[in-house]
């Protein structure tokens, strides 16, 4: 088994990490050992000194502040209430992160559902709040610890993922920088969220 990627990893693009991720392993051991992984099936990017949708800065100081802290930092945004988990990238003082999207589950699976049941086994992960519950992640026991800790941490991929094994596309969810092609997904793969590209969404008149 492969070394948990270490801080030094994430301190340059998050575009270029959020496609070297794919693939790659999320782990998460309980207090008691179990291990609950998945393998790494969709990222975005943010890099708030080139992109408009990095509100982070303009909008938002806490957000701001949090991001800008050093790269390989286990972080938290909300949404709808929702809390959505995040690594910061790039140096210390520089708002820049990758957002882990979707899993495929590997290890745990029986105590994933436990921690969210659902009927359809698809949805437990294909989604970056429901990986969040399903893994049993507490934001405030997690948010600023480090990226390579034993109890939560990310595992480099076998081998890098061939371009025609990734799928690129606009980011979901977001107003401006719609265009940016900063989403990263496995091609083919069930566990890949179901929302559209913002840009997508644009196109067919429905753009939030």
């Amino acid at each position: 088994m492969s070394d948990p990627l270490p801080p030094a990893f994430f301190n340059r693009d998050p575009v270029r990490v959020a496609r070297e991720l794919l693939g790659g392993a999320l782990v998460h051991v309980l207090p008691g050992g179990e291990r609950l992984s998945g393998r790494i099936v969709e990222t975005e990017a943010y890099d708030c000194p080139r992109d408009p949708a990095c509100t982070a800065g303009r909008f938002h100081a806490a957000r701001s502040a949090e991001m800008a802290t050093e790269p390989g930092r286990w972080l938290f945004w909300s949404t709808h209430g929702h809390p959505l988990l995040q690594v910061s990238c790039r140096e210390e003082d520089i708002a820049a992160s990758v957002l882990i999207r979707a899993l495929e589950p590997l290890e745990g699976r029986g105590q994933m559902l436990t921690h969210r049941p659902v009927t359809r086994e698809r949805a437990l992960t294909n989604g970056p709040a429901k990986l969040v519950y399903a893994l049993g992640l507490r934001p405030a026991e997690v948010r600023g610890t480090v990226v390579d800790s034993a109890a939560l941490h990310l595992l480099a991929p076998p081998a890098t993922l061939p371009d025609e094994a990734v799928g690129v596309t606009a980011r979901i969810g977001i107003k401006e920088g719609r265009n940016l092609p900063w989403r990263f997904v496995v091609r083919g793969n069930g566990w890949v969220s179901p929302g559209l590209p913002s840009m997508d969404l644009a196109a067919a008149g429905t753009g939030r």
